[in-house]
């Protein structure tokens, strides 16, 4: 194969319709359109979800639920997730370095999943109640 024989497969370009070409192409005069009314006008397109003056659905149903834009910067750490972790001071670099979190993360927290069998130094990680337990009761370290 060269680069100068590539082709793309047959029927993946379609011609584009030419309309306005005369009445022998089916699509002379009014092109397809129709006669008369604002979809036949050039530009004469509403809003997408406009109902003819009707209050749209998106208005009519109601809102429910929120997402915080600033969840996509945060992330969960499980115990087990720290028990593979061999550093002295576990961080958010250190969390990052390893993949265990994102690299566009900003806080992190440890919660209660999994096991942990060894103490763990924490430096500027958030951690749950029952994670805090655990951590402690093992000997480890939370620094805020």
């Amino acid at each position: 194969m060269f680069l100068n024989t590539i082709q793309s497969a047959y029927g993946s370009r379609k011609k584009s319709v030419r309309v306005g070409r005369g009445i022998g192409s089916t699509l002379g005069k009014t092109c397809g359109r129709g006669h008369k009314g604002q979809k036949a006008r050039s530009g004469g397109f509403h809003k997408v979800g406009f109902e003819g003056g009707q209050m749209p659905l998106q208005r009519r149903l109601p809102k429910i639920g929120f997402k915080s834009a600033l969840s996509k910067f945060s992330s969960e750490v499980r115990l087990s997730d720290l028990e593979r972790i061999n550093n002295e001071i576990i961080d958010l670099d250190i969390l990052k370095s390893l993949s265990i979190v994102p690299i566009f993360t900003r806080s992190v927290k440890v919660i209660d999943s999994g096991i942990l069998t060894r103490s763990v130094r924490l430096a500027g990680l958030k951690c749950t109640a029952g994670a805090k337990v655990k951590i402690i009761a093992l000997g480890g370290v939370i620094e805020v």
